[in-house]
């Protein structure tokens, strides 16, 4: 049995790096939390965590809950096939036919012809509900609906994106109904863009250090507000702002006053909002990014978004909600790169042969293949996970935003490889995809900040049930169930002996790859637990551990999703059944060995000692502001 003297409970409120520790605690507030709830007459009070249908978050305990998962999702009625069917086909025609995407890079903007075909498809406001002048489309329609947009220019993508995705969400899921009804309608139809403004040059992903402020009026009928946002997308063309803001808000109870950030939507009209030029950029050049201005900006007491001092719960929940979206988008524009290696590859004969029969290039498209089949598999679970009222999603979210963008890039250049010299010039296209998706391992969370928050939130929630198993120790005899089960639990696992790693709804043909994921869930597990046991409060300060954790997390959960997806294609006896099953195999295969490559890196004194010098050498480099190593000649 293990000591309760060594549990450690929940992660704490404060101590992680001065840069970090507001984000992830507030990151972590979206987390399910310990609730008190009366346990009998018999004993105290135990707190208990609420359980939770994540797959991600229970992996953290050791647990296998495949509810959301298995079998995998489709959600679509009969009646929303047929529309979304109905939709495709004019989107896919628009974008072949009426947009130019090296046009829209080259000039740096999107035209208002496009735009105003734009509005004429409802691209502008597809989740809107068709009472308020949207196309009333689920979080599943949306996707497929994106997809198209991201295989074709990400620049409208982003556009599109920061408009509805994230620059006026914020009114769709936390909006009261006179708010809706004001506003969505003219964001709908594209009268009006809108836009998301958070960022500011002290506080990127710390959102909680933001500077903007808004003070009530002294009769309380409105707010000014004051400051100023940077990297805006829409910035300068929108009219509607979600606008992220400093408040005095007072506690009842105790009488004091602290700021705390409170959302607002903010109409241009309002006076007082200006806009910087726009800024040059890498890649996504169509897309309006600017700076943005408020001096003294009057904005009426009923435009405050979801309550006053609420208003970093409102952004998680914006960013949480869209992040399967920018997957679906990237998932589209790896169907882009793909095909142009894959016709390269079959056209092109070097020393003889066409250059898809070299292992070489084999093993480079069928990665690429992968990486998409993981990448789609993932945007599709989530967002059917939405539909279905799912409100456990969000660490999946991170792992897929973060998964999207990081394969994306990866299958891009690797496309223009397999083309050679071909893929570096321009007019073949790949380059500016490269430099577009660039940008997706950054907004909208970075992926570094991303990783960080599955790993603390997870190890948050395994916490909690660590805690409660000590609390049961204290009084033994009103809880000898749970401490029974638990112990019998760890005296197997003491000895070697696990439940074989069972995955219950895998298709028999995948079923050592099933093996190979409910064993790797079991080690995760106790690595999770070692580390709090280890560390106990301090293991926010390990993010070398934290980052290792957290890719064995995009490990387990992407190969969950390939098996299920995979299990559904053989159920169904799918025309790419087979395909999907190699897939599935390999991706599981490979993920085990890296998994458990990463879990002992957590563990391995040899690794810590690497990660000790890592620390030395970044330091060594900051402290002298440059390379430190001697140059070889010696000047």
């Amino acid at each position: 049995m293990m000591r309760s003297t060594r549990i450690i409970f929940a992660l704490p409120r404060a101590g992680l790096t001065k840069e970090l520790a507001p984000a992830l605690t507030r990151l972590q507030s979206t987390a399910p939390q310990p609730s008190e709830k009366p346990a009998g007459k018999e004993r105290k009070m135990i707190k208990e965590v609420r359980p939770s249908k994540s797959f991600v978050i229970n992996m953290f305990r050791g647990a296998a809950v495949t509810e959301q998962a298995i079998p995998y999702p489709y959600v679509l009625t009969d009646e929303q096939k047929e529309t979304l069917e109905m939709l495709v086909d004019p989107t896919e025609k628009f974008f072949q036919e009426s947009n130019d995407g090296l046009k829209n890079d080259t000039m740096e903007m999107i035209d208002e012809t496009t735009l105003q075909g734009l509005r004429e498809l409802g691209a502008f406001g597809l989740q809107v509900p068709q009472e308020l002048g949207g196309v009333g489309l689920s979080n599943t329609q949306y996707a497929r609906l994106v997809e198209i947009v991201g295989s074709h220019d990400l620049g409208i993508g982003v556009t599109l994106g920061a408009h509805q995705s994230i620059g006026f969400k914020g009114i769709l899921i936390a909006g009261n109904p006179e708010q809706k009804a004001k506003y969505l309608p003219k964001v709908a139809s594209g009268e009006h863009i809108a836009a998301f403004a958070l960022t500011e040059p002290s506080s990127g992903s710390d959102a909680g250090s933001i500077r903007s402020r808004a003070v009530p009026s002294s009769d309380g009928s409105h707010y000014i507000l004051n400051g100023s946002k940077i990297w805006i997308s829409n910035g300068g063309l929108a009219e509607i702002f979600t606008v992220f803001a400093q408040t005095p808000v007072t506690d009842p109870k105790t009488g004091t006053t602290k700021d705390k950030v409170t959302a607002f939507i903010v109409e241009r009209s309002f006076g007082g909002l200006s806009n910087g030029p726009p800024e040059k950029k890498m890649g996504i050049k169509a897309s309006n990014t600017t700076e943005v201005y408020f001096e003294d900006v009057k904005i009426p007491a009923e435009n405050v978004l979801g309550g006053v001092g609420n208003g970093f719960k409102v952004a998680m929940e914006i960013l949480n909600n869209g992040r399967f979206g920018m997957a679906a988008a990237l998932s589209g524009t790896m169907r882009y790169s793909i095909k142009k290696a894959v016709d390269f590859a079959t056209s092109r004969t070097q020393f003889g042969n066409r250059i898809d029969s070299f292992g070489a290039i084999q093993e480079k498209l069928a990665r690429m293949a992968m990486l998409h089949y993981v990448t789609e598999s993932m945007a599709y679970m989530i967002s059917s996970n939405m539909d279905a009222g799912s409100k456990d999603y969000h660490l999946e979210a991170a792992i897929c935003k973060c998964f999207a963008s990081e394969a994306a890039w990866t299958v891009t250049d690797e496309a223009i490889q397999v083309m050679g010299g071909m893929g570096f010039m321009k007019e073949t296209g790949l380059e500016r995809v490269l430099r577009d998706i660039r940008i997706f391992r950054i907004f909208e969370g970075t992926n570094d900040i991303l990783r960080l928050f599955v790993a603390l939130t997870g190890l948050q929630y395994a916490g909690g049930h660590l805690k409660e198993l000590q609390q049961a120790l204290k009084n033994p005899a009103a809880n000898m169930g749970l401490i029974l089960e638990e112990g019998t639990k760890r005296a197997k696992r003491a000895i070697g002996f696990t439940n074989g790693g069972t995955i219950e709804g895998i298709h028999p043909n995948l079923a050592e790859s099933a093996t190979l994921l409910g064993r790797g869930i079991e080690a995760f597990g106790y690595c999770a637990e070692g580390l709090l046991m280890k560390h106990g409060k301090n293991i926010v300060h390990e993010q070398f551990l934290l980052n290792r954790l957290a890719n064995s997390a995009f490990d387990l959960y992407s190969s969950l999703v390939v098996l299920s997806r995979a299990t559904r294609s053989l159920n169904l006896n799918l025309p790419s059944c087979t395909h999907e099953e190699k897939i599935a195999k390999v991706w599981v295969n490979e993920a085990s060995d890296r998994i458990q490559l990463n879990l002992t890196a957590v563990k391995s004194s040899v690794s810590q000692s690497n990660f000790t010098s890592l620390a030395s050498i970044a330091k060594d480099l900051c402290e002298n502001g440059h390379i430190v190593a001697v140059r070889p000649l010696g000047f």
